[in-house]
């Protein structure tokens, strides 16, 4: 099977073309990787490319509660031990980072931060805090320039950072309205400035961001995570959105970005990525694309076949088989999800699922 075989990212060889996804499981303590996150990554090292949950570059992109980051020197010493692990066991791991940006609370953050949008627009609905439970999302503060280059700068850092912590490269998380997202989508960009209006100008904040990085580490090392048609975290289907998916991937295929893992969340009620659109942007980016959403061994396979993907990424199986590898290879049943406890503390749910002998 195509699923199984070898692949090439850029210099790196990827023993199968199994993907897991980043799924946010909100284990970190005090926003550091801990022994039980170690074990967590060490489990699945079979899948071709593991990529982590989303990670910040910035204390200001903390929005949830006990979720990593990846600024600070004891959160580059945690991530190593993971990567060591990943490493020693044969894997190849890349880290998401994701600034949530509007999507925050101050009660998950740190003193001395602010939560930072293109505009603000807040989010309606409610964010779970350890500290109060669910809190109304507070109005995020519309970001000068100065603050766009310095987040900008920070994502770039983080990228080095995670070099540093072992990681074989980064995915950039412009995806499920978070801030990349943010200014990609016009439910929460309202800015009349550069950064705002055209699909072109919205586009400003991935592509700098994405340049910054290629940069920082390489773009062979550099992958980014999109969402077209999301309806996640408030982000709405808007005019020309086609076109400027479009245009955002051919910037990004200038820059030789090592792969788009491009998301379609319609199997959990989204709206469908038409099939024209990911046509479009495979055309559009020409490089790698990893495939995702709902798929099982017999779609991906033909998601593979049929080129509708170089490598296909699973979340939920990969919750609770990290041996998903050999259970697909064996066609083995698979166990189910326990999604009360996706971000609860602790190892039930997390470390706890049974492998095959």
């Amino acid at each position: 099977m195509k699923l199984f075989s070898k692949f090439k990212l850029g210099n790196i060889e990827l023993q199968n073309r199994m993907v897991m996804a980043p799924m946010t499981r909100s284990r970190a303590t005090n926003n550091i990787p801990t022994s039980l996150v170690v074990e967590y990554y060490k489990q699945p090292s079979g899948a071709g490319l593991i990529i982590t949950e989303g990670t910040s570059p910035s204390p200001n992109g903390l929005g949830y509660p006990r979720i990593p980051g990846i600024f600070s020197q004891e959160q580059i010493d945690g991530w190593k031990k993971v990567t060591d692990v990943v490493h020693q066991k044969g894997g190849i791991i890349f880290i998401q980072l994701m600034h949530t940006g509007r999507v925050s609370h101050p009660d998950n953050m740190a003193t001395g931060t602010t939560i930072l949008a293109p505009s603000a627009e807040v989010l309606s609905g409610e964010m779970y805090t350890d500290k109060s439970g669910p809190q109304s999302y507070p109005i995020p503060k519309e970001m000068t320039l100065e603050e766009i280059e310095y987040t900008q700068n920070e994502y770039a850092q983080a990228a080095k950072n995670a070099i540093k912590a072992g990681f074989d490269g980064v995915e950039l998380h412009g995806a499920n309205g978070y801030l990349i997202d943010q200014f990609i989508n016009t439910a929460s960009n309202k800015r009349t400035d550069k950064y705002g209006g055209s699909g072109e100008n919205r586009c400003r904040f991935a592509i700098e961001v994405a340049t910054k990085v290629a940069d920082a580490i390489g773009p062979e090392r550099t992958g980014i995570r999109l969402s077209p048609y999301g309806a996640f975290n408030g982000m709405e289907t808007f005019e020309g959105l086609e076109e400027t998916y479009e245009y955002l991937v051919r910037e990004l295929g200038k820059i030789k970005l090592s792969y788009i893992h491009i998301v379609d969340h319609s199997s959990m009620g989204a709206p469908a990525v038409p099939e024209s659109v990911k046509s479009k942007i495979q055309k559009a980016f020409g490089g790698i694309i990893i495939a995702s959403g709902g798929f099982d061994k017999v779609s991906a396979e033909a998601a593979l076949n049929n080129g509708k993907g170089d490598l296909v990424a699973f979340g939920r199986p990969y919750l609770a088989n990290p041996d998903l590898e050999k259970r697909f290879a064996k066609d083995s049943d698979l166990n189910q999800p326990d999604f009360n406890t996706l971000y609860t503390p602790g190892e039930k749910g997390y470390i706890d699922y049974p492998v095959l002998a």
